[in-house]
């Protein structure tokens, strides 16, 4: 029995509890049974924060529909549920999302995934230990690095940005594919040199990390990679300033960045992903009450997913249908 099962049997069981006290059920025509999981990322990310937020106001604005985030080790993770029939929402980096269309990557074949909207962009955080006399990216080659959770985005990006520094990520680098809780106990245990994370700003785990030891640890400036990233990839990747405001650092750091969406399977109905990006602009104020990425996309710039297509339903929010 999948996990998948399990919950809806947890769900019927619910139901029907619900039912005897004269609670009403969701109607017999909703999607799924009505319920709607979002596959998010590790518990102290910003998509945690961003899909809870969402997933509640799913619950209290879209009737005979309830929705939960679920912790994931995030994009690919994400991707191979949402395609599976195991979630219904997913975040990702635009990365691997058009790795996912393409099927190339850590995709063997294209997946059957559409996007309701490009939100915020992800910063790209490379963090040393002063102890480990790491003077810039190249000083990473032959020390303890993790790399993010296996099949993350963020573990995607660390490996394209080695090699485009001309390292090979398996053999020239101790490397380590951890979730953030697990990277930042051993950043600061000292069992580590080196962490990666791909995330919005701020990054409740990496804040963490950064504030309590403020003179253990600090950001690597990486935007000088573009150029190598960009001639493999394509425009995918741009650059920005992480500024110092957010994480109290002497500077601001340039750095790699790549934008966010929200994805659904080709399969949903498209009612409920006109309804589902929707919401997404009618109850922005909520979301951004739960994390301040919320703010950082607008109906224009949602729109802009390519090279992942819009699901018909998304596009005919956006074209004002």
């Amino acid at each position: 029995m999948t996990r998948r099962s399990l919950r809806w049997l947890a769900a019927l069981l619910v139901a029907v509890l619900a039912a005897g006290c004269g609670q009403a059920e969701p109607a017999p025509e909703a999607w799924h049974d009505g319920r709607i999981f979002l596959a998010t990322g590790n518990t102290t990310g910003v998509y945690y924060q961003l899909g809870g937020g969402y997933a509640d106001v799913i619950s209290r604005h879209l009737p005979g529909y309830e929705a939960r985030a679920e912790p994931t080790g995030a994009s690919v993770e994400n991707i191979t549920r949402l395609a599976g029939g195991d979630m219904e929402i997913a975040f990702s980096l635009a990365d691997t999302a058009a790795d996912a269309v393409a099927g190339r990557g850590a995709f063997h074949q294209p997946q059957p995934v559409r996007a309701l909207a490009r939100v915020y962009s992800n910063y790209t955080h490379v963090i040393v230990r002063t102890d480990a006399r790491i003077k810039d990216f190249a000083g990473l080659r032959g020390k303890r690095v993790s790399t993010g959770s296996p099949k993350s985005g963020t573990d995607i990006i660390a490996g394209r940005l080695l090699t485009a520094a001309g390292m090979n990520p398996d053999r020239d680098v101790r490397r380590f594919t951890l979730s953030l809780p697990e990277t930042v106990k051993r950043m600061r245990a000292g069992s580590l040199d080196a962490m990666f994370f791909s995330g919005g700003l701020p990054t409740p785990g990496i804040a963490d990390l950064l504030s309590r030891d403020p003179d253990t640890f600090r950001l690597l400036p990486i935007a000088d990679l573009i150029e190598p990233l960009n001639a493999t990839y394509g425009s995918v990747y741009t650059t920005a300033e992480l500024p110092k405001d957010v994480y109290r650092t002497p500077t601001g750091t340039p750095t790699v960045t790549v934008a966010n969406v929200m994805l659904v399977g080709a399969d949903m109905p498209d009612q409920l992903a006109y309804d589902l990006t929707r919401l997404l602009f009618t109850y922005q104020g909520d979301l951004i009450r739960v994390h301040p990425e919320a703010g950082n996309f607008t109906r224009q710039s949602a729109a802009g997913t390519d090279p992942i297509p819009l699901h018909p339903g998304a596009a005919r929010f956006y074209q004002g249908g």
